[in-house]
């Protein structure tokens, strides 16, 4: 059952949605060589805590997960796609580092995540990430009221593959309101004019992750909760929270350019 959001609870959401960009823009101010992704999750922890926002990710297990999340973000590094759990890893000259984090406050969440390279960028990952962030572009573009679903999936999925790259099978956005996952399921790959239509009030997580090998395929780390590309290549993640509305898509999470 999808929960259409009044204009209040949009900007209650909004509100969130802004720690969690905040949160985001630390992080990433914070990331450089030698810095442990566990130094990271608590750069994050200390901007929730200033905003007097909690964490949907702490603690979180879904029926896959063998153990609660054990962090407010996730760190994922080169060929991890999503849900990488910060560890004592410090980042490398030319990493490639996927940030996703949530934030709760006041009853609703936010959710957003970015991509980008620590030290010496490799040409090839700033093109991926740039493949995301287009993606992700494209598919707020498409979430507007009397289009569908599938409007969004397929613009999403366009950006990708034209690039030649691979979408991870079975992963994308959802719906996001009162908790962090709730209907709809958004893909990031399907066909235009098909799925439930946009209606105002409806809120979108919209998240496009790209595999820089063109494979679809991945597995899950021994951690159980990280997952990586089968073929080694690197990965990564474009996320924003968005509201449908009847003035066009508003972003919920938007941040500061570092």
């Amino acid at each position: 059952m999808v929960e259409l959001k009044t204009d209040t609870s949009i900007d209650a959401m909004y509100e969130a949605g802004q720690v969690v960009g905040r949160a985001l823009t630390a992080v990433r101010a914070a990331a450089a060589v030698g810095v442990s992704l566990l130094e990271l999750d608590e750069v994050a922890r200390e901007v929730l805590r200033a905003a007097g926002a909690t964490s949907p990710f702490l603690g979180y297990r879904p029926s896959f997960a063998p153990t609660p999340f054990p962090a407010v973000v996730c760190t994922s590094v080169n060929d991890a796609i999503v849900h990488g759990v910060p560890s004592g890893y410090r980042l490398r000259d030319g990493d490639l580092l996927s940030v996703d984090c949530g934030a709760e406050l006041g009853g609703w969440v936010g959710d957003s995540a970015i991509s980008f390279t620590v030290g010496r960028p490799r040409p090839a990952d700033l093109r991926l990430i740039e493949t995301a962030e287009r993606a992700l572009a494209a598919g707020i573009g498409a979430a507007v009221v009397g289009n569908r679903i599938g409007d969004i999936a397929h613009a999403v999925g366009t950006v990708c593959r034209r690039a030649g790259y691979g979408i991870p099978d079975g992963f994308g956005g959802h719906g996001i309101g009162r908790r962090m996952h709730e209907d709809p399921s958004v893909p990031n790959e399907g066909r235009p004019g098909r799925g439930m239509r946009l209606r105002p009030g409806m809120v979108l997580a919209i998240e496009p992750m790209v595999l820089a090998g063109g494979r679809d395929d991945f597995h899950a780390a021994p951690d159980g909760w990280t997952l990586r590309t089968n073929d080694g290549s690197r990965a990564a993640h474009a996320e924003h929270t968005v509201a449908i509305t009847d003035s066009g898509p508003r972003i919920l999470t938007a941040r500061q350019t570092p």
